[in-house]
């Protein structure tokens, strides 16, 4: 004999389920209303205008403070809510200072003479809101300490056409997103 089930005991069970799944979402989305949803909800919400003064450069190449300055306001402004502003009495100021500007050879041919370079970019970068706290959390900081230290290199090859100032605008734009990422507040 074969047991075979009517079609009306699996159409009984739609009417408890369907609550019950409505039940389930309502409680999940209530769980989950103090949570943001978007690239805002990276950033810190205390925060909504930033100043950025141009970059002091220590270095001999004067203009890599002023392309880091252009590349780190671009970022900002294409990257996250913030508005950057030129009043120093913004919510938050970020300076910087380039400290230090190098060149070496990563490769050389049989004749020891320089095939690959590379140029580096250090940087020092203090974030802070206007009762001077510290606003880079993604990042430790040793006691007593207030910077945060980037460094950054981009190869080139002269042989190949490249320059010096082709490889360090890459290196800057490299450390303005660098610099940016770091903007995000912690999980």
């Amino acid at each position: 004999m074969v047991n075979r089930r009517s079609s009306k005991s699996h159409g009984h069970s739609w009417p408890i389920k369907l609550p019950l799944a409505i039940l389930l979402v309502l409680a999940s989305a209530a769980g989950c209303a103090t949570y943001q949803f978007g690239s805002s909800s990276l950033y810190n919400t205390n925060v909504r205008t930033v100043y950025i003064p141009v970059v002091r450069n220590d270095t001999f190449r004067h203009e890599i403070g002023v392309q880091l300055t252009e590349a780190i306001i671009r970022e900002v402004e294409m990257r996250t809510p913030y508005k950057v502003v030129g009043d120093p009495n913004a919510d938050s100021t970020l300076t910087c200072r380039v400290s230090n500007q190098g060149k070496r050879v990563v490769a050389e041919n049989a004749f020891d003479e320089p095939r690959v370079l590379n140029t580096s970019i250090s940087v020092e970068l203090t974030w802070t809101d206007r009762r001077g706290n510290l606003l880079l959390t993604n990042r430790f900081v040793p006691v007593g300490e207030l910077s945060f230290y980037f460094i950054q290199g981009a190869d080139f090859v002269p042989e190949g056409g490249q320059s010096m100032a082709t490889a360090q605008h890459q290196a800057v734009e490299q450390l303005a997103q660098q610099i940016v990422s770091q903007m995000e507040t912690r999980w």
